[in-house]
């Protein structure tokens, strides 16, 4: 057995390591600054208490973006000098988020550790932004409940990333052959180490077959009527996408698009909205210029780490805020793990009411919840959430406690499984147009757009929010300014700046958004986000609210219209940012 020595290193701390809503994320360059990652991760393992790092085990993994493998073998090291008993890495340093968060949960270690049980995870992802030597890498710390940590843990770490003087490293320890399946153990001062490789997906692939039923999603995908197409943009997805819709489900190798993960998503960018996922929306006849070829019925794509899907028809969008109440709206006849009804549902605030009209008609529990998967998590630790999910691609169960893209992809062929039982062999089958068309029938369609405008100066953005705010003081004056602008649109009746109290721990989350209500249900929302690596990102939410059956087939930037042109001139976006358009718009 090879045995290894605890280095203590002096460092000094570095500006900027404050975690956001789903950990650190900078320029590759940033993080390869000496001692940048290695004092990020010694404050982490610092922030939690003794029982969650000595003797424990941790996983460490990701979406194998640049500078994974080489953070995989610092964390390693640096886990063995600071007590930790084992660690377990994806083959090849490959697990989704989605995964991580089943792995913590459900995986037991097998012999020589039998009965061993993750108690957390460093998981190494930016999420949907690009890779490569001059992109992004994060890193962000899940709990052992599968959830990302909660800001009193993400507090403590940036409060020792600003105090920190020494990190503990095994230097001496040899790297470990993370592409080879096996344990490699070790020696140390505290005694022994031990390192698992393990096949990715087997765990997670076992938990989708308990919830959803795999063979009515076989008989769908092997109908000649039905077609499929999947796009991983280069992402951790592609790991899975074999093993679940090809081996398990019978789809064909064909329908899959992009699922080899590489360090750089093929020099895309892996984020599944109609902007960059430009293949998939061609294949789906959903692109300016029109294919020859008959689109698949049924295409769906992920993420950079695979937390978050894209769901579109034959030549049809459907918006993360309607699939999230449609699932809800139809998992208990469609998806054997909700058979028994759900606990309740929940979105982020910034998704449309339309998880909000399916909670009231089923009379099902609801929450809105500031941005961040973590406040999903505390209620559903609670028992009282089943289904929920966001306007930014994200959408998941309780079944673990992170947004699941493969998870959403599996809800709607099980709803169009469901939909289809008696028309595979005869009659018309019913499409995801349909379902969504009819959803909107029965509970009034919410007429919704994003607008992000990327890497805006971050003064200006502040300045752009403090203004806003500074408004809402004066609701006439607000009124008097969106009827000059135009007289087609409704009031403003109340404005906020939205603060959750969380039910479970009582915590408040302050300066979460700030809304414009209108009195016919319209919303404006604008929010500061983090997810972005350097800038300011500044996002803007608008939603009409539409019952009248004659009014929901219109095209939605045109119904919209009036409402943006409220937006952006009661904000004077481009006064603020320099910005005459958005960067993206979903």
């Amino acid at each position: 057995m090879v045995m290894f020595n605890v280095t203590r290193k002096e460092t000094a701390p570095i500006d900027g390591q404050k975690p956001g809503t789903s950990g650190l994320r900078k320029k590759v360059k940033v993080f390869t600054q000496p001692n940048y990652l290695h004092n990020f991760v010694q404050s982490t393992f610092n922030a939690l208490s003794a029982e969650k790092v000595r003797g424990a085990t941790l996983v460490v993994s990701g979406d194998g973006r640049y500078y994974s493998k080489d953070a995989i073998q610092i964390i390693t090291k640096m886990a063995a000098a600071n007590g930790v008993r084992r660690v377990w890495i994806g083959q090849n340093g490959l697990l989704s988020t989605p995964a991580v968060s089943a792995v913590i949960r459900e995986r037991v270690g097998s012999d020589p550790f039998q009965g061993s049980k993750a108690t957390g995870a460093f998981i190494l992802t930016a999420s949907h932004n690009p890779g490569g030597p001059n992109e992004d890498f994060g890193i962000k710390y899940n709990m052992d409940n599968g959830g990302p940590a909660p800001e009193g843990i993400t507090d403590k770490i940036y409060e020792n990333t600003k105090t920190i003087k020494e990190y503990s490293i095994a230097e001496d320890l040899p790297d470990v052959d993370i592409s080879a399946v096996g344990v490699t153990s070790f020696g140390g001062p505290e005694g022994q180490f031990d390192v698992e490789v393990f096949d990715s997906a087997s765990d997670y692939v076992k938990l989708m077959k308990s919830i959803f039923d795999f063979e009515s999603i076989r008989k769908l995908l092997s109908s000649p009527k039905f077609t499929f197409c999947y796009d991983a943009l280069h992402g951790v997805a592609g790991a899975y996408a074999k093993r679940i819709f090809v081996e398990e489900l019978g789809a064909q190798e064909s329908s899959l698009l992009n699922c080899t993960p590489k360090e750089d998503f093929g020099g895309g960018h892996p984020d599944p909205n109609l902007t960059y996922a430009k293949e998939l929306v061609a294949r789906m006849g959903l692109s300016k210029s029109n294919t020859q070829d008959e689109p698949p019925e049924f295409g769906a794509a992920a993420d950079g780490d695979a937390d978050r899907n894209m769901i579109l028809g034959k030549r049809f969008f459907v918006t993360p805020s309607d699939s999230v109440a449609i699932i809800a709206a139809n998992a208990v006849e469609s998806i054997p793990y909700f058979s028994a009804g759900l606990k309740g549902v929940a979105r982020s605030m910034p998704t449309s009411a339309a998880l909000d009209v399916v909670a009231k008609n089923l009379n099902l529990k609801f929450f809105e919840v500031p941005t961040g998967w973590k406040f999903f998590g505390n209620l559903m630790d609670a028992g009282l959430c089943s289904i929920c999910g966001e306007e930014s691609f994200g959408t998941g169960s309780d079944h673990i406690r992170e947004k699941d893209g493969i998870w959403a992809v599996l809800a709607w062929l099980s709803i169009l499984a469901h939909k289809n039982k008696e028309n595979l062999d005869g009659g018309k089958l019913v499409t995801v147009e349909d379902i969504v068309r009819k959803h909107w029938a029965t509970y009034g369609r919410h007429y919704y757009t994003r607008y992000d405008y990327e890497n805006v100066d971050a003064g200006a953005a502040k300045e752009l929010m403090a203004n806003l705010v500074k408004m809402q003081s004066s609701l006439p004056e607000v009124n008097d300014i969106v009827k000059g602008i135009r007289s087609d649109v409704s009031k403003v009746v109340n404005a906020d700046e939205f603060e959750y109290k969380d039910p479970v721990d009582g915590s408040i989350s302050k300066h979460q958004g700030i809304r414009y209500l209108f009195e016919d249900g319209s919303r404006l929302v604008f929010r500061l986000s983090g997810t972005g690596s350097e800038g300011a990102t500044i996002r803007l939410y608008i939603e009409q609210y539409e019952k009248d059956p004659s009014k929901i087939g219109r095209d939605s930037q045109e119904a919209l219209a009036p409402l943006v042109e409220v937006a952006l001139k009661l904000s004077k976006m481009e006064q603020f940012t320099g910005r005459s358009a958005p960067t993206v718009i979903t």
